[in-house]
């Protein structure tokens, strides 16, 4: 599938959200509202404007919202991964949904950020890009200077082949926007209970094959309450523009 979208997309959403509280005492983050619309349906419209015809969401604390949000959903279409039982992080909640995710290279997409394109959708700039002979994983990432709600430091530094590195706070680095391309063999005999993405993307940086591509417009993070009115003002700057 070089060059060309995913069928199915991985959207995680199973997270507390305890930073965001007080407003997820009662509602789970994914269903916090930016301009109208659920930081949830941000990530899922953006995989219906790319043409991705279905997706996983996962969830676990308050997911019975989740799942009732999502049950009158076509584009995409959405199966539910439930970890009710027990938190699996980032890449145990991706094990546990291989069986529904297949065979071939699929995107995963945080449900707490999303992106106001400027002109292609960003997740169809990332599908070119992919090459499945030369990459493991392809991560969107995006400049600071175009980010709204971020208050940490770079993630990673982007070099001119595409590759990835740890940034280590170098501020000339780029900030994982919480978008990626995953081939799921890199998951082959993957633990079965909580753990991270990060271990992945370590093992793909050693073998040189962690890349990214620059996200192109502006890229909104909402992981705090005071977080929500800068995400409205961003979307509000570009009423024109979607996720």
């Amino acid at each position: 599938m070089n060059g060309t979208i995913p069928h199915t997309a991985m959207v995680l959403a199973a997270g507390l959200g305890k930073r965001m509280r007080p407003v997820t005492d009662t509602l789970p983050k994914p269903l916090v509202r930016i301009a109208g619309k659920p930081l949830l349906d941000w990530g899922l419209d953006a995989l219906a404007r790319a043409g991705v015809p279905h997706a996983v969401v996962n969830t676990h604390y308050l997911g019975s919202q989740i799942a009732a949000h999502l049950s009158g959903r076509t584009h995409p279409s959405v199966a539910i991964s439930d970890e009710s039982d027990l938190l699996l992080d980032s890449a145990g909640g991706i094990v546990k949904a291989l069986p529904l995710l297949g065979d071939e290279p699929f995107l995963v997409l945080n449900a707490d950020t999303f992106w106001l394109d400027d002109d292609e959708p960003n997740l169809v700039a990332l599908a070119r890009q992919w090459d499945a002979g030369t990459m493991d994983i392809l991560l969107l990432v995006a400049d600071i200077a175009r980010a709204t709600g971020h208050s940490g430091g770079t993630d990673f530094l982007l070099d001119a082949d595409g590759r990835l590195a740890r940034s280590r706070g170098d501020p000339a680095g780029v900030i994982y926007a919480g978008a990626a391309i995953v081939h799921p063999r890199i998951f082959e005999g993957a633990p079965a209970g909580p753990h991270s993405l990060n271990r992945y993307f370590d093992t793909a940086i050693a073998d040189g094959r962690l890349f990214g591509h620059r996200l192109r417009g502006n890229w909104i993070t909402v992981g705090t309450p005071d977080a929500i009115p800068l995400a409205e003002a961003a979307v509000a700057r570009a009423p024109a523009e979607a996720s």
